[in-house]
């Protein structure tokens, strides 16, 4: 199937000719047509599919009719991530070139008062995140009875950040006879009630089982332990024809601690995470793309829909605390047909979180180096050290009942020696350096009659 089989414009099949694209992708092929008949759609499909020109491309031949008004968007499309809403408008812009269409973006970390003004001259699609929409809605600034078609995006994702009763404050206030598009990796019990909710006799699709793992990804786990992940980490990357890479940390202080040893240890890095503004997340991501940095090391911040070109690999320095989120970080890489690896950090504490993994994708994570002693060498370096401290711990501790276990073939000749060997200890012990203290107390608690320290047997005979 081609793109000119789905019934678009020829102006937006020239755009979408003109990116590099002939042939749709299966969530694509499914959705466009039903988007193009006003249905609303439950769209389950996994990262990397092409879901947002799912979306995209039909919208701006719906728009492309119609006239735009002053605070009253036409179109809103919600994201739970400023990075996401970047990226929609960013393929509104490509796939709309041909088209007069206006767009606005809402997102948090960046001023108000163009997002206002953009508002103020009438949208055709309004991209915007609930936080910064809810604010300006908040303060009179958007009206949302125009609003005829309507995207929730990424919807699992909103029910983890918390936006899901933002989401359902806004679809109130929409028409009630509006066209809703749905679309989500997974289907919880809350988006499947949120979808009964405020979706009409819905068109569902799906393009994959849910929390499937894309077949052109080649996945490994890396038993390690705590201490050793970044030398680990290190390795992986000078070793494993590594052309850029995203490293993923469950917090904000291992993003930034990791990027700065990675820089030490000559690796072109870069970060992003919730910490950064707008400004300087976007700039990284770019630098990142431009490939004036071939790694960056990200928060789960970048792990939703980022659709960033040529990622060879992917790694998990830390197992991810929630099973989805897995399915998100690796589909960084091998998008659009493309070949990918994702190497994931296991230490013992990550056991019931990886094991979480392996039950929601069904199935088993191969152990990188089962089968190749070479890469088992990071592993087997780190347990080395802790090997031989374990044996000499008991040896330092071990108390002399317990040595004649150790040399049993020789019990006689040990027992006949011991006594030769164990004589002279007493002796040590009884010098006046260990016993002083006590002819000491003796001396500090006298009437003051000495004027100097005693010597032990004086005191003695003086009492």
């Amino acid at each position: 199937m081609k793109f000119a089989d789905l019934g678009l414009s020829d102006e937006l099949l020239q755009a979408v000719e003109a990116a590099g694209y002939t042939e749709p992708t299966p969530i694509q092929a499914q959705a466009i047509p039903q988007v193009q008949m006003m249905k609303d759609v439950i769209a389950i499909a996994q990262t990397g599919t092409g879901k947002t020109a799912s979306f995209v491309l039909p919208m701006i031949d719906i728009l492309a009719h119609g006239r735009r008004r002053a605070r009253m968007p036409r179109s809103l499309i919600l994201e739970p991530t400023r990075e996401l809403a970047q990226q929609v408008a960013e393929n509104f812009e490509k796939y709309g070139t041909n088209h007069d269409l206006k767009m606005a973006l809402l997102i948090g970390g960046v001023q108000m008062g163009d997002q206002v003004k953009a508002l103020d001259e009438g949208v055709d699609v309004l991209i915007a995140t609930p936080g910064r929409l809810m604010d300006l809605f908040g303060r009179g600034k958007i009206l949302l009875t125009g609003c005829d078609l309507l995207v929730i995006d990424e919807a699992d994702r909103m029910l983890d950040m918390g936006f899901i009763p933002d989401i359902e404050f806004i679809c109130e206030k929409l028409p009630a006879n509006r066209q809703t598009l749905l679309f989500s990796a997974t289907m919880p019990p809350p988006i499947k009630k949120l979808a009964d909710k405020f979706l009409t006799n819905p068109k569902y699709i799906e393009a994959a089982r849910p929390a499937t793992a894309n077949i052109n990804i080649e996945q490994f786990k890396v038993k390690v332990s705590s201490r050793e992940k970044r030398d680990t980490l290190v390795s992986l990357l000078r070793g494993d024809d590594v052309t850029s890479a995203l490293i993923f940390a469950n917090r904000k202080t291992t993003v930034r601690e990791l990027n700065k040893s990675l820089k030490r240890s000559g690796f072109s890095t870069g970060e992003i995470h919730g910490d950064m503004d707008q400004g300087s997340r976007i700039a990284e991501l770019d630098r990142f793309k431009k490939g004036e940095i071939n790694i960056l090391v990200a928060s789960d911040v970048a792990a939703r829909g980022l659709d960033i070109k040529g990622v060879s690999h992917v790694f998990n320095y830390d197992t991810p605390w929630h099973p989805d989120d897995y399915i998100h970080r690796i589909g960084r890489t091998g998008r659009a047909g493309a070949k990918g690896k994702a190497f994931t950090m296991v230490t013992p504490e990550d056991a019931e979180a990886i094991a979480n993994v392996e039950k929601l994708t069904g199935m088993a994570i191969a152990e990188y180096g089962a089968s190749k002693g070479e890469q088992r060498e990071p592993q087997e370096r780190e347990q080395a050290p802790r090997e031989r401290a374990a044996d000499d711990r008991p040896r330092r501790g071990r108390s002399r009942r317990q040595e004649p276990r150790e040399e049993e073939p020789n019990v006689e000749k040990v027992r006949e020696e011991r006594p030769r060997a164990e004589k002279p200890a007493p002796a040590k012990r009884q010098p006046a350096p260990r016993r002083e203290p006590e002819p000491e107390a003796v001396d500090g608690d006298d009437d003051g009659d000495w004027n100097g320290p005693v010597p032990g047997f004086l005191a003695r005979s003086a009492l």
